[in-house]
C-alpha cells in the first residue's frame, strides 16, 4: 500500500507580544515565528477500511492509544472529508518534540497530516482552504503550512511570510520537572495588559529579531512566567552568560531557547544542564522547510508491501 514519511518541525517565537482580549475570548497577539529542526515524524499509510487508525510513541518509547480529540486524528479527518476519499488511513506519529513546552509540537503534527494526506492521495487542497481548515484546528497550524520565518497577527493564525534571516544554531532546554498551562498563562498576563502597542511599528517589530547585538527577541509571557518559575529565568541568565546571542522563553513555556553563532558555542553551553531535556537544532529557511514537505531531506511518498 502507498506510504508517506514526513517531519513536522517544531517553532520558536522569536517575538511575542500579547495585545489584548478579543471579543470571541481569544487574544490579539503579534508575533514572529521560526521554524527549526528539531521535529517529529509522522508516517501515513492508506488502507482499504474507512478507519482513521493512529498510534503515538513517545519520547520514552512507549506507544499511547491516543483519543479522537488528538491534533492528527481531528487534522485526517478533516483532510479525509476535505479529499472525499473513501478508504482510510493508518498514521503513526514519531514524537521528539517535548509536549506542553510551547515548541509548537501538536500543531506540526496536525499541519503534517493535513499535507501529508493529501500528498498521499494524490490530490490537492488549494492553499487558502488548508489555512482556513488548519486554523479550525489551531492558531499555530496555519504557520506550519509555510514554515521558515513568518510574522502571525491576529490570533496568530493570519500569517505574512518574512525574509529568511542568518542561520542559528538554536539550543533547548527543556525541564522536565516543570509545566506551564498556556490558559493559565494567559490568565496571569491578562491584568497587566493596560495598552495596546501601534500597529505603526510592524516594520521594526520585524526587523529587530536578528539584531547582532542581542536583544531583539521579547516574549510577554516572560513578565508572568519568570515570577512563578525563577528557575526558567535563572536558564535563560545562564544561557546569554555562555555566549547565546538571545535567549527567550518558548511561547508560554516551559522550555527556554537560545540563538549561538556556531553548533560548538551550543554544545558547550547545553552542559550546563544535565538533568534537563536538551535539543541543540538550527534555524531553517522556508525553502528548506518546503523542500522536507515535499520529499527531499528523508521525507516522501513510497509504496511498500505489506509483510
Amino acid at each position: 500500500m502507498p506510504s508517506v514519511s514526513l517531519p513536522a518541525f517544531a517553532k520558536i517565537n522569536l517575538r511575542l507580544h500579547i495585545l489584548g482580549r478579543r471579543p470571541d475570548g481569544y487574544h490579539e497577539l503579534r508575533t514572529i515565528f521560526q521554524a527549526i529542526s528539531l521535529h517529529d515524524t509522522l508516517e501515513l499509510e492508506s488502507q482499504r477500511s474507512a478507519r482513521i487508525d493512529l498510534t503515538i510513541e513517545g519520547n520514552d518509547g512507549l506507544a499511547a492509544e491516543p483519543s479522537r480529540d488528538n491534533l492528527v486524528y481531528r487534522a485526517l479527518a478533516a483532510a479525509r472529508k476535505e479529499l472525499g476519499l473513501r478508504h482510510g488511513v493508518r498514521a503513526r506519529l514519531l514524537k521528539r518534540i517535548p509536549v506542553g513546552r510551547g515548541l509548537g509540537g501538536g500543531s506540526s503534527d496536525a499541519a503534517a497530516a493535513l499535507t501529508g494526506l493529501a500528498a498521499l492521495a494524490k490530490k490537492r487542497i488549494a492553499p487558502a482552504r488548508m489555512i482556513q481548515i488548519g486554523s479550525r484546528l489551531g492558531a499555530d497550524v496555519p504557520f506550519f503550512l509555510f514554515g521558515g520565518q513568518a510574522l502571525g497577527v491576529g490570533r496568530g493564525d493570519e500569517i505574512y511570510p518574512l525574509p529568511d534571516g542568518p542561520r542559528r544554531t538554536v539550543l533547548v532546554v527543556s525541564p522536565q520537572d516543570i509545566a506551564v498551562c498556556t490558559a493559565e498563562a494567559y490568565g496571569w498576563l491578562r491584568a497587566r495588559l493596560t495598552k495596546r502597542p501601534s500597529a505603526s511599528r510592524l516594520s521594526s517589530f520585524c526587523a529587530l529579531c536578528w539584531s547582532t547585538q542581542g536583544g531583539g527577541t521579547w516574549n510577554d509571557f516572560e513578565s508572568v512566567v519568570f515570577p512563578r518559575h525563577s528557575r526558567l529565568k535563572n536558564i535563560k541568565r545562564d544561557l546569554l552568560k555562555s555566549g547565546a546571542v538571545e535567549a527567550s522563553l518558548a511561547g508560554s513555556g516551559s522550555a527556554v531557547f537560545a540563538l549561538f553563532r556556531s553548533p560548538a558555542q551550543a554544545r558547550r553551553a547545553a552542559q550546563a544542564f544535565p538533568h534537563d531535556q536538551i535539543f541543540i537544532c538550527e534555524t531553517l529557511s522556508r525553502g528548506e522547510y518546503c523542500s522536507a514537505q515535499r520529499g527531499r531531506g528523508g521525507a516522501g511518498i513510497r509504496s511498500r508491501r505489506r509483510r
